[in-house]
């Protein structure tokens, strides 16, 4: 009979942490960024079709960072939740702060209860009415959750991304120069001279969807063309 090494619980965990957060640094990083007219989702994405930014809700966005099929089927998950709760209760009742509980917990039980923890790291956004409204929420691989203040920048060199960002951010930052700034950080990042648009992936939260657009959906993907002429454009 073969005797099993032992291994406490703390090396244990910091194993499974050691093992997500290289998987994480792999991947190229998402910024998310609060701003006058909404929220700007911007990720370097060579891929056309698989997406690290969706929509789950009415006002609510999700991306993320890492392993795709692990973060696919959270955002899966996610989107049921959202429409179960608003078609049994009220379509004002599903907020980002309950689905980032969630999320946290689905997370934080893979990572204490399963041999290998989720290789990635949401960010659930909700835009309000107005700025001071918004609601950025960060998620960890172990379960971790933070409400984060004007952006959140997650995965591949993240500090370094995060650093560009914050030097260029302002409240009063528009769609057009949110996006450009969160492009300046990937490039920084990227080590390049410049992103081409059909490696950026981005999507809004917009503000004004329902005066603007006549929906509740403020969640809108642009096309690579209008990426191009939105990078394009002075600062």
């Amino acid at each position: 009979m073969t005797q099993q090494f032992y291994v406490s619980p703390e090396q244990l965990m910091k194993d499974r942490a050691d093992f997500a957060r290289k998987g994480i640094a792999r991947g190229r990083s998402v910024v998310v960024i609060s701003c006058r007219e909404g929220i700007a989702l911007v990720a370097e994405n060579p891929s056309p079709s698989l997406h690290k930014i969706g929509e789950i809700y009415d006002k609510i966005a999700f991306a993320a960072v890492g392993k795709y099929n692990e973060f696919e089927s959270l955002r899966q998950a996610g989107v049921r939740y959202a429409d179960v709760r608003g078609y049994s209760y009220d379509r004002e009742d599903v907020t980002a702060r309950g689905l980032a509980s969630v999320y946290a917990q689905s997370l934080g039980a893979v990572f204490t209860a399963e041999q290998k923890p989720f290789e990635v790291e949401l960010a659930v956004a909700e835009v309000g009415p107005t700025q001071d409204r918004d609601h950025l929420y960060r998620l960890t691989f172990d379960g971790s959750i933070a409400d984060e203040q004007g952006f959140i920048v997650m995965g591949g060199q993240a500090e370094k991304v995060a650093a560009a960002v914050e030097t260029g951010w302002t409240q009063e930052l528009g769609f057009a120069a949110a996006i450009r700034l969160a492009v300046r950080g990937l490039v920084t990042e990227s080590e390049a001279s410049a992103l081409p648009a059909r490696v950026v992936e981005v999507a809004v939260l917009d503000r004004s969807s329902e005066s603007g657009r006549g929906t509740r959906r403020a969640f809108r993907r642009l096309a690579n063309a209008e990426v191009v002429a939105l990078l394009a454009e002075e600062s």
